[in-house]
């Protein structure tokens, strides 16, 4: 089987610059692209080039990665470039075979804590497939939902394979399920992921424990204050 022009668009045109850990990925297409830095497999930062703007999509628990001015005019020349030399990618591998690998992984979480009635963000985290794209889809208590989803362009691991994130825009309430369900070539189903809106109780372990100890506390008064008496009267 030969890689049709459709399937190698996202992977023809990314350049990929390894440092340790860090990563930066230039991709294209005729009509889409991408530009993005990351840590560790997450992203740091990405052009959005709709609102001409930068992002920084980084959760609120960890020390922010801040990125240096004019990264975003960087990003659009990049794009330019990117696009220029897509045409000399498609045709110096139009004759590779095609292999099909299932997502190795499918991961969905939230990208702050969880508190009901604020905004907050689902992440459906893909990785471990090839080719790329792959096609994500949310549903909110089983209906398929659009509004407030995004997806990133698909970038390379060291390993070949692909990873890709989608962003669910959300307001968590009570009870509400979600799910995130990923479609591949490689896949004979959907593969899907289930979240559900739980309200975090309390907990009653320092409660106990205080209770328990001060119990035996007064438990140890008692059997001083009876010892005590009854030393007094032996004497």
């Amino acid at each position: 089987m030969k890689m049709k022009v459709s399937e190698l668009v996202f992977v023809l045109s990314c350049v990929l610059y390894f440092l340790h850990d860090d990563f930066a990925i230039n991709g294209c297409s005729d009509t889409d692209g991408e530009v993005m830095y990351g840590l560790d497999n997450e992203e740091t930062w990405y052009a959005d080039f709709i609102n001409s703007r930068g992002e920084e999509p980084q959760p609120s628990f960890i020390d922010h990665i801040g990125r240096s001015e004019g990264m975003f005019e960087e990003a659009l020349e990049g794009q330019r470039v990117c696009k220029r030399n897509l045409g000399l990618r498609r045709e110096a591998m139009a004759e590779i075979p095609l292999e099909n690998n299932p997502p190795s992984s499918l991961l969905i979480y939230t990208r702050d804590h969880v508190e009901l009635g604020e905004k907050n963000t689902l992440i459906c985290y893909v990785t471990g497939f090839y080719p790329a794209p792959v096609k994500v889809s949310w549903t909110k208590n089983g209906r398929n939902t659009t509004e407030g989803t995004s997806i990133n362009v698909p970038h390379p691991s060291r390993d070949g394979s692909f990873t890709q994130i989608s962003r669910l825009q959300f307001v968590p309430e009570q009870g509400d399920i979600y799910s995130c369900s990923v479609e591949h070539p490689a896949l004979n189903q959907p593969l899907t992921r289930i979240w559900e809106v739980e309200e975090q109780q309390p907990s009653v372990g320092p409660a106990v424990f205080c209770g328990l100890g001060l119990t035996v506390g007064l438990l140890g008064v008692a059997a001083g204050t009876f010892f005590l008496v009854k030393g007094n009267e032996c004497s």
